[in-house]
Protein backbone atom coordinates (compact mmCIF):
# COMPACT_ATOMS: atom_id res chain seq x y z
CA UNK A 1 0.00 0.00 0.00
CA UNK A 2 1.45 3.35 -1.00
CA UNK A 3 1.08 6.74 0.69
CA UNK A 4 -1.66 8.01 -1.66
CA UNK A 5 -3.80 4.95 -0.97
CA UNK A 6 -3.20 5.29 2.78
CA UNK A 7 -4.12 8.97 2.63
CA UNK A 8 -7.34 8.15 0.76
CA UNK A 9 -8.30 5.54 3.37
CA UNK A 10 -7.53 8.00 6.20
CA UNK A 11 -9.89 10.52 4.59
CA UNK A 12 -12.66 7.88 4.44
CA UNK A 13 -12.09 6.92 8.08
CA UNK A 14 -12.14 10.53 9.28
CA UNK A 15 -15.91 10.60 9.80
CA UNK A 16 -16.21 7.02 11.10
CA UNK A 17 -16.88 6.09 14.71
CA UNK A 18 -15.01 3.22 16.38
CA UNK A 19 -17.00 -0.02 16.18
CA UNK A 20 -14.79 -2.04 18.57
CA UNK A 21 -12.98 -1.36 21.83
CA UNK A 22 -9.86 -3.20 22.96
CA UNK A 23 -10.21 -3.41 26.74
CA UNK A 24 -8.71 -5.29 29.66
CA UNK A 25 -9.28 -8.67 27.98
CA UNK A 26 -6.87 -7.58 25.25
CA UNK A 27 -6.86 -9.16 21.80
CA UNK A 28 -8.45 -12.61 22.06
CA UNK A 29 -9.29 -15.17 19.38
CA UNK A 30 -12.97 -14.23 19.62
CA UNK A 31 -12.12 -10.54 19.16
CA UNK A 32 -9.96 -11.36 16.12
CA UNK A 33 -12.86 -13.34 14.61
CA UNK A 34 -15.26 -10.42 15.13
CA UNK A 35 -12.82 -7.95 13.58
CA UNK A 36 -12.25 -10.29 10.64
CA UNK A 37 -16.00 -10.53 10.01
CA UNK A 38 -16.33 -6.74 10.23
CA UNK A 39 -13.45 -6.26 7.78
CA UNK A 40 -15.10 -8.63 5.32
CA UNK A 41 -18.34 -6.65 5.54
CA UNK A 42 -16.93 -3.10 5.70
CA UNK A 43 -13.28 -3.30 4.55
CA UNK A 44 -12.30 -0.24 6.62
CA UNK A 45 -12.88 -0.08 10.38
CA UNK A 46 -11.88 2.11 13.30
CA UNK A 47 -11.06 0.60 16.70
CA UNK A 48 -10.60 2.35 20.04
CA UNK A 49 -7.84 1.14 22.39
CA UNK A 50 -8.81 1.68 26.03
CA UNK A 51 -6.23 2.70 28.62
CA UNK A 52 -6.66 -0.50 30.67
CA UNK A 53 -5.90 -2.77 27.71
CA UNK A 54 -2.13 -2.77 28.18
CA UNK A 55 -1.61 -1.94 24.48
CA UNK A 56 -0.60 1.23 22.73
CA UNK A 57 -2.50 1.97 19.54
CA UNK A 58 0.53 1.00 17.42
CA UNK A 59 1.03 -2.32 19.25
CA UNK A 60 -2.65 -3.22 18.87
CA UNK A 61 -2.59 -2.30 15.17
CA UNK A 62 0.55 -4.37 14.54
CA UNK A 63 -0.84 -7.42 16.35
CA UNK A 64 -4.21 -7.26 14.55
CA UNK A 65 -2.58 -6.77 11.16
CA UNK A 66 -0.28 -9.73 11.72
CA UNK A 67 -3.19 -11.96 12.77
CA UNK A 68 -5.64 -10.83 10.08
CA UNK A 69 -3.43 -10.04 7.10
CA UNK A 70 -4.75 -6.48 6.92
CA UNK A 71 -3.12 -3.06 6.56
CA UNK A 72 -2.67 -0.61 9.40
CA UNK A 73 -3.84 2.67 7.93
CA UNK A 74 -3.52 4.91 10.97
CA UNK A 75 -2.72 4.78 14.69
CA UNK A 76 -3.24 8.12 16.41
CA UNK A 77 -3.85 8.60 20.13
CA UNK A 78 -6.02 5.67 21.20
CA UNK A 79 -7.68 5.04 17.82
CA UNK A 80 -6.55 2.71 15.05
CA UNK A 81 -7.83 2.30 11.51
CA UNK A 82 -7.30 -0.95 9.61
CA UNK A 83 -8.15 -2.02 6.07
CA UNK A 84 -8.50 -5.33 4.29
CA UNK A 85 -10.04 -5.76 0.85
CA UNK A 86 -13.19 -7.87 0.92
CA UNK A 87 -12.90 -11.17 -0.93
CA UNK A 88 -16.61 -11.49 -1.72
CA UNK A 89 -17.85 -7.92 -2.15
CA UNK A 90 -15.14 -5.24 -2.56
CA UNK A 91 -16.58 -1.74 -2.07
CA UNK A 92 -13.61 0.60 -1.70
CA UNK A 93 -11.68 1.37 -4.90
CA UNK A 94 -8.13 2.44 -4.02
CA UNK A 95 -6.48 5.09 -6.22
CA UNK A 96 -3.64 3.82 -8.40
CA UNK A 97 -0.31 5.55 -8.96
Amino acid sequence: MNSKQRSYLRSLANTMSPIFNIGKEGITDAFIKQVSDALEARELIKISVLNNSGYTAREASDELCESLGCYGVQAIGNKIVIYRRSEKNPKIELPNL
